[in-house]
C-alpha cells in the first residue's frame, strides 16, 4: 500500500516538473516584432504637399462703353502683347459723333478766327470775344470725347500675358466694365499649397522647396514664400503660395504640383526618423523606444524628439544610426526579453 502512494506522489511530481519545466521554456521563448534599422536622412525634415499652378497676376478687360462685338481676335491660351487688338465693336454710332464733334470743331475755328479781326480793330465787345472762346474750348472738349468713344470701340491689351478666360464671342452685346477676356501674366507664377495648422509654425518665407510639375514634365526650385494669416474654417489649412520662375511659360494655371516643402532657412541637417508609434513614455514623463542589441535583447532607451513630420518624428538624442528599433510588438516587451524580427 505504502508502495503504490509513493510510487503516485512521485508520478504527481513529475508531472508538476515536466509542466513547469514546459511553462518556463514557453516564458523563455523570443518575442516576435518587427523593427526598423534607424538611417538619417534630409528627407525626414520635409514635407510633401499637392498645390495648383496660379499666375502671377489676372487682368480682366473689358469696354468702357455698351456695344455689339464686330471681331473677336484672341483664343483662349493664346499669347497677347501689351497694346495688341484683342477685340473691336460696331463703330458707326461712334463716327457719326466723331464727325458731328469735328463739324462743330470747325465751326468754332472759323468763328474765332473772323470775329478774331473784329477784336483786334476794337470793333467786338469783350464779352463777346470771351463767349466765342469759349465756344471754341466747348468744341475741343466734345471733339477729345467723341475721339476717345471712337478708339474705346477698339478694346487692346493693357499688359502681356496670356488669354486665360474669354467671356463673349463675336455678335453678342458687351457691356462696360464687364470682362472680355481675362490676360494672366505668367512670366512667374505661384504654386498654392494647403498646410495644416500643426505645420505652419515651420514654414517661413525663404524656407526651401523642390516643385514637380509632371504635366510640364518640370521640377524645379521655389522661391519666396507668401503664407497666408487666415485659416480655413472647415479644413484648419493656411493657404501658402511659392513663386515660381516660368520663363519658358511651361507651367501653366490649373496644373497640379507636388511641392516637397524643407523646413527651416539653409539646407537641413540629416537626421533620425522613426514611426511615431515607436515612441513610448515612461511614468515620468520621459520618452523611450526599445532597441535591440546585438544578442537580440530588447532594452529600453531613453531619446527626446524633435518635429513630427506626418506619421513620423525626428529624434534629436539617444539614438544613432544603424541601431535596430522595435517599431511593432513592444506592448509585451520587458528589460532584456529575447525578439525575433
Amino acid at each position: 500500500m505504502k508502495s503504490k502512494i509513493f510510487m503516485g506522489l512521485l508520478f504527481l511530481s513529475l508531472m508538476v516538473m515536466s509542466c513547469n519545466d514546459g511553462k518556463n521554456k514557453q516564458e523563455k521563448a523570443p518575442m516576435r516584432v518587427k523593427t526598423e534599422v534607424v538611417k538619417s536622412t534630409s528627407e525626414g525634415a520635409s514635407q510633401t504637399y499637392v498645390g495648383i499652378v496660379e499666375e502671377r497676376e489676372g487682368t480682366a478687360v473689358s469696354f468702357t462703353s455698351m456695344g455689339v462685338v464686330r471681331h473677336m481676335l484672341v483664343s483662349e491660351g493664346q499669347a497677347v502683347s501689351r497694346g495688341q487688338l484683342i477685340a473691336d465693336m460696331d463703330d458707326t454710332q461712334a463716327r457719326n459723333m466723331l464727325a458731328v464733334a469735328e463739324s462743330g470743331m470747325n465751326q468754332a475755328n472759323d468763328a474765332l478766327q473772323r470775329y478774331g479781326m473784329l477784336h483786334d480793330n476794337g470793333s467786338l465787345p469783350e464779352v463777346r470775344w470771351v463767349e466765342i472762346q469759349s465756344k471754341v474750348q466747348q468744341a475741343e472738349s466734345q471733339l477729345a470725347i467723341a475721339q476717345k468713344n471712337l478708339a474705346d470701340c477698339q478694346l487692346r491689351a493693357p499688359v502681356s500675358g496670356i488669354i486665360g478666360k474669354k467671356n463673349i464671342n463675336a455678335g453678342e452685346t458687351a457691356m462696360p466694365s464687364v470682362a472680355v477676356v481675362t490676360i494672366l501674366d505668367i512670366s512667374s507664377v505661384k504654386v498654392k499649397i494647403s498646410v495644416p495648422e500643426s505645420e505652419i509654425k515651420q514654414i517661413d518665407s525663404n524656407t526651401t522647396s523642390i516643385i514637380d510639375v509632371e504635366a510640364a514634365g518640370k521640377q524645379v526650385k521655389g522661391g519666396l514664400i507668401e503664407k497666408g494669416v487666415q485659416a480655413d474654417a472647415l479644413t484648419h489649412t493656411y493657404p501658402v503660395r511659392i513663386n515660381v520662375e516660368n520663363a519658358d511659360r511651361k507651367l501653366l494655371p490649373g496644373m497640379v504640383a507636388n511641392v516637397q516643402l524643407g523646413h527651416g532657412n539653409s539646407e537641413t541637417a540629416a537626421i533620425p526618423t522613426l514611426p511615431v508609434t515607436s515612441v513610448q513614455k515612461k511614468t515620468d514623463g520621459s520618452l523611450f523606444v526599445w532597441v535591440v542589441d546585438a544578442d537580440n535583447t530588447a532594452h529600453r532607451k531613453t531619446i527626446t524628439i524633435g518635429q513630427t513630420m506626418g506619421t513620423r518624428i525626428a529624434i534629436t538624442n539617444g539614438i544613432t544610426d544603424g541601431q535596430r528599433v522595435v517599431t511593432e510588438g513592444y506592448q509585451k516587451l520587458s528589460e532584456g526579453t529575447k525578439v525575433v524580427y
